[in-house]
């Protein structure tokens, strides 16, 4: 063992360069996949926190999902406040608005409560009058009681609530113990005249009473004939796993990206090892000699690769934890995704995680070293003591390749599992190392074709025959540089074909010049909208030739997914009579007696629906949409398919002539304008805000400043920039893939050229020139990265055509065109040739320096 450690201590320490490469490789990868995790993990614990501290501890909760907002009804939260095995039902209203306070405007959470039913189940919510302040309080109207991070936001004993384009005044009397994001708390008496919604509830908390089995209690309930349709009864932390869901997708696909630059360094090590071998060749073989057993020299190149591979891993989880903590502060926990904006949590270090991904940096290391290794462990000592042996071992058969590309193909064709596309992963670790098995023949029947073209020329000639006589070896110099980038190119293709779809649809779905919204956030959508006053208005304001409205309503068809958004808006060109939503394919006539819907793509494959048939889901909430329960039963018809890329889990889009027959609601959340051609904008929009303040009685421009305005060149910037930002950490695998790449043609050319040098002093014997021979070097260079850049490019392609048509579509339910950036895509080839060709250059100058005679005696 003494021997292993020294033997092994003094090759790592005397090549700092070559091995470096495989240490920083292994690294970046190891990196990269625990900051993923790290980040996601931490923001889940923070929002699971949050949800624990608003919802408390129930047994049970009861939620409706028909109607979007409808709620729960009164007379079923009556009947289960009353049942003999309920010992608490806590009715709860839920709203999301805007709080305004000296010119701030905050997205606020209020929650109304019955404060005396809601300490028995979620006692962060039970309010905490002020010191002073009236015990009373809290059953008082238009107070409420804010949880620290609204307190921090607002100071001051009033601030007002944005209803419409109407604002109104509450008193903060007092605070909650709830953590999260900021929230306010009243009695839900008072929030329901506050916001005029009637009775609604939109849940009730349940805790049984003693000994009642939770499972038979849920049958027996919604087994009751008159139980109402919709109604369900579920056990709490739906919503931690509806945010999980919503997330998965994003995180899953970036640790795998993360995992491929970690399989990559596999391959770095693989190359790097395997000179290391051939170059001690004379060394392992004197070990055989005195007494080394093949085994032996075996667990002896895997001792070398542990200990990269865990040197690898120790920075990578460092670098990875680093960049983790870095990420929370500056991006928070969405990592550019959305997801969980506006939180910033604590940094959650996970040592099973840690252990988890160290032994993956060590295990991809033990991987890549295992083929050199098997041929130090098979090499005859006594022929290779005399130069007669060979590490290249036999020639991987190109039909082992070729069955490696054929089944990444067909892996390509499988459905996912649990809605994650393991199938597509497998395909694209099939295609690398398929690509990369079937790279010799390939090499060998390149060169076969070129070695005529250079019959002539002797320089060329002599690198293109050293090529062609030890393609395994070029073939083990450019693995790792495939491989990178394989990864590079697929990744370039992918955030190029969906930052071009997404350049088309912007331009399909921002038609008119100016929009105007009453919400940014989804979630207020139901509190912060415009009135058909303003409507009207808004149509006779000096310099608008027409507009166009919109309304959007969140739609819950399943309990244990987030909420499908319906939009109510024009969907055909008033000139035209064309339909103006980007469809995938041609849509269908709508059948007479059914109500016509368009879905996006998420729909087809989270809710099954299908063109040309009808949705009885859908038809259900559109019936409880109607504010009089007087809804027509008109089945709903899918007539289209069209592309939502603002919105993952579904979009149904219908004409407002038929919401108007489900539904008296008249209210608007967007509006779109078409301008005169002489019209000046912000005149527009002073107007549009002078217009507000009349109607919402405020002459100090209160209800104008709530209108957001954004032109269609501002939206397609914001939304592009936004895209950039949810692919900020793909752009950096990218860049890491690159730098792998170069970083490897480097390291495996600078070995392979150093360990030449009593060829070269052969060649200095036979009458070739310093110079002709690095031009040798440089040829041979060239042609080897140049082959490799092709096979890494083309490998690429195949990998960006399953994580385009694959992968993107099973994570993210949404289809896009493949789109080719042939001139990033030549860059990246032609970089890797020049890192190639001025490597092997730099590395011959080395070698050549060497004195040519001594060189040669050594084989003497």
């Amino acid at each position: 063992m003494a021997l292993f450690t020294t033997f092994s201590w003094q090759e790592l320490r005397h090549h700092p360069w070559r091995n470096g490469a495989a240490v920083v490789s292994v690294m970046l990868g190891v990196a990269l996949a625990f900051a993923v995790h790290l980040i996601n993990a931490s923001a889940l614990d923070e929002f699971s926190q949050a949800v624990r501290s608003v919802g408390g501890q129930p047994d049970l909760e009861l939620r409706s999902t028909a109607g979007g907002n409808a709620g729960v009804s009164l007379a079923l939260w009556g009947r289960l406040l009353n049942h003999p095995d309920v010992a608490v039902a806590s009715p709860v209203l839920e709203l999301s608005t805007y709080a305004v306070q000296g010119g701030k405007k905050v997205l606020l959470r209020v929650v109304g409560v019955d404060a005396l039913q809601v300490a028995g189940v979620a006692p962060d919510l039970l309010p905490l009058p002020a010191a002073g302040a009236d015990r009373l309080a809290l059953f008082a109207p238009d107070m409420v009681f804010l949880n620290p991070l609204a307190r921090q936001a607002f100071q001051g004993r009033s601030l007002q609530l944005q209803q419409g384009l109407q604002l109104r005044t509450v008193q903060v009397a007092g605070g909650v113990q709830a953590g999260g994001a900021p929230l306010a708390v009243m009695d839900i008496a008072a929030l329901q005249d506050l916001f005029a919604v009637g009775d609604r509830i939109t849940r009730v908390d349940l805790r049984l009473r003693a000994g009642v089995d939770r499972a038979a209690f849920v049958r027996a309930a919604q087994s009751a004939p008159d139980w109402p349709a919709g109604a369900t009864l579920r056990e709490p932390g739906d919503a931690v796993a509806r945010i999980g869901n919503l997330s998965r997708a994003y995180r899953v696909n970036l640790t795998v990206l993360a995992l491929v630059a970690l399989f990559t360094g596999g391959f770095l090590v693989f190359s790097v090892l395997a000179l290391s071998v051939a170059r001690r060749a004379q060394q392992f073989a004197l070990l055989g000699v005195l007494g080394l057993t093949g085994r032996q020299r075996l667990q002896l190149v895997l001792l070398e690769a542990a200990a990269l591979g865990t040197v690898g891993s120790v920075l990578g989880l460092a670098l990875g934890a680093g960049l983790a903590a870095l990420a929370l502060r500056l991006l928070g926990g969405d990592l550019g995704g959305g997801f969980f904006a506006g939180s910033a949590p604590a940094l959650q270090w996970s040592p099973g995680a840690a252990l988890v991904f160290g032994l993956l940096g060590v295990a991809a290391a033990l991987v890549g070293a295992w083929t050199p290794a098997r041929l130090a462990q098979q090499l005859p000592p006594a022929q290779t003591l005399k130069g007669l042996g060979s590490l290249t071992g036999r020639r991987s058969e190109a039909w082992v390749g070729v069955f490696l590309l054929v089944a990444g193909g067909l892996m390509a064709l499988l459905p996912p599992v649990a809605g994650i596309p393991l199938a597509a992963y497998f395909s694209v670790a099939l295609l690398l190392l398929g690509g990369i098995i079937a790279l010799p023949a390939a090499v060998g029947w390149v060169l076969d074709a070129v070695a005529p073209l250079v019959a002539r020329r002797a320089l060329p000639l002599l690198a293109v025959e050293r090529a062609r006589r030890v393609r395994e070896s070029a073939a083990v110099a450019v693995s790792g540089v495939v491989a990178s980038l394989s990864l590079a190119v697929a990744l370039t293709v992918m955030v190029a074909s969906f930052r071009h779809s997404v350049t088309q649809w912007l331009d399909t779905v921002l038609p008119a010049a100016l929009y105007v919204r009453g919400a940014s956030s989804g979630s207020a959508l139901d509190t912060a909208y415009f009135d058909p006053a303003f409507v009207q208005g808004a149509a006779q304001v000096t310099g608008v030739e027409r507009l166009t409205t919109q309304r959007s309503l969140p739609l819950t068809l399943d309990p244990a997914q987030p909420a499908v958004v319906l939009l109510v808006r024009p969907l055909r060109d008033a000139q035209s009579g064309v339909l103006t939503l980007p469809l995938v394919g041609n849509a269908l006539p709508v059948p007479p007696g059914h109500t016509g819907v368009y879905v996006s793509e998420a729909m087809l494959d989270l809710y099954g629906a299908r063109l040309g048939q009808d949705l009885p889901a859908l038809s259900a909430s559109f019936r409880a949409l109607a504010l009089d329960n007087t809804a027509p039963a008109a089945p709903v018809f899918v007539a289209g398919v069209w592309r939502d890329y603002s919105r993952q889990f579904g979009t149904v889009a219908m004409e407002q002539a038929d919401f108007a027959r489900i539904s008296r609601d008249t209210r608007v959340n967007d509006i779109a304008f078409w301008l005169a051609p002489d019209a000046n904008v912000a005149q527009v929009q002073d107007r549009l805000r002078d217009l507000a303040n009349q109607l919402a009685h405020t002459p100090g421009g209160e209800a104008g400043n709530l209108l957001e305005f954004g032109s269609a060149a501002e939206i397609r910037a914001t939304s592009l920039k936004i895209f950039d930002r949810s692919f900020a950490v793909t752009y950096w695998l990218q860049a890491v893939a690159i730098g792998i790449g170069l970083f490897g043609v480097a390291a495996s050319f600078s070995a392979q050229v150093l360990a030449r040098r009593k060829e070269f002093g052969l060649l200095v014997h036979l009458g070739l020139t310093r110079r002709q021979i690095l031009r040798v070097v440089a040829l041979e260079g060239a042609a080897w990265t140049t082959l490799g850049a092709l096979a890494g490019v083309t490998l690429g392609l195949a990998v960006a055509v399953v994580l385009v048509h694959v992968v993107n579509p099973q994570s993210f339910h949404w289809t896009m065109e493949l789109a080719l950036p042939w001139g990033r895509l030549a860059a990246l080839g032609a970089a890797v040739i020049a890192a190639g060709t001025v490597t092997a250059w730099l590395s011959g100058q080395a070698a050549a320096d060497r004195d040519a005679v001594m060189a040669v005696k050594e084989d003497w």
